[in-house]
């Protein structure tokens, strides 16, 4: 009889209830409980035969998955809940009636574009560290941009004692005392744009994500958002080297 059975925290993950790392947190708190035993990290669960709760709710495996592009306006968390009461971007899409979770972060003061989903499988490929989804940015900064400050951003910033990955930047317009650079960042390191920006004396006035991989932001308002099609999801896992959705 073939073995059936999966990580607990891949299961957790691909059930949509947190990525693999905070479901191995949640097992470690005891929050996750396996044919009513609290389960530990490490174990397996056969998805068709074990049940699985987590703070006592029963854990389904995703049957319709979802993939959604969202326009996020500035003033918002990436996070499902906050414990300060700031706002979270999940309440941009609460009227969709699913559980949705931001994939990867986009700071509060900044907005464009922000994939959420369902489906763990989908969103541990893009946020996996080895996998390099180019994500394009608009940044506005309040400064006539030289030269050397473009290729310094382009060729890397050492931050926390180790450098940023080379980076395709442009200007795309100029007025005095202000620069919009488009940046291409192929990794993801925390508010990297702005602290690569502020390591070389330059105030970001305004940063908007407007692609991810060749999913583009577009005309989309600011706050709506739309599901994705077949053929940008698939773009998107081939971005990260995933040739497979399933």
């Amino acid at each position: 009889m073939a073995d059936n059975k999966i990580r607990l925290q891949k299961f957790l993950s691909e059930a949509g209830v947190a990525s693999r790392r905070k479901s191995e947190e949640l097992i470690a708190q005891g929050a996750v409980r396996v044919n009513n035993r609290t389960a530990r990290v490490g174990d397996s669960v056969d998805p068709r035969n074990d049940t699985v709760t987590v703070n006592g709710r029963r854990v389904n495996r995703v049957s319709e998955t979802h993939y959604i592009l969202l326009n996020k306006p500035r003033g918002y968390v990436t996070t499902t809940d906050d414990d300060l009461g700031r706002k979270c971007v999940t309440e941009l899409v609460s009227d969709l009636k699913i559980r949705l979770y931001p994939v990867g972060r986009l700071d509060r003061v900044s907005e464009g574009a922000l994939l959420l989903t369902n489906d763990g499988a989908f969103a541990n490929a893009m946020m996996h560290p080895s996998h390099h989804v180019p994500k394009t940015y608009r940044v506005t900064v309040k400064a006539d941009v030289t030269k050397s400050q473009v290729e310094s951003l382009s060729g890397g910033i050492e931050l926390d004692g180790r450098m940023t990955a080379p980076a395709d930047v442009h200007v795309i317009d100029r007025s005095e005392g202000r620069t919009v650079l488009e940046i291409v960042l192929y990794e993801g390191r925390n508010r990297q744009i702005r602290r690569m920006c502020e390591s070389l004396g330059l105030e970001v006035a305004r940063l908007k994500r407007v692609a991810i991989g060749n999913v583009r932001l577009g005309t989309l308002p600011v706050g709506r958002y739309r599901e994705l099609t077949e053929k940008e999801v698939h773009s998107l896992l081939s971005s990260a080297g995933v040739t497979d959705n399933g």
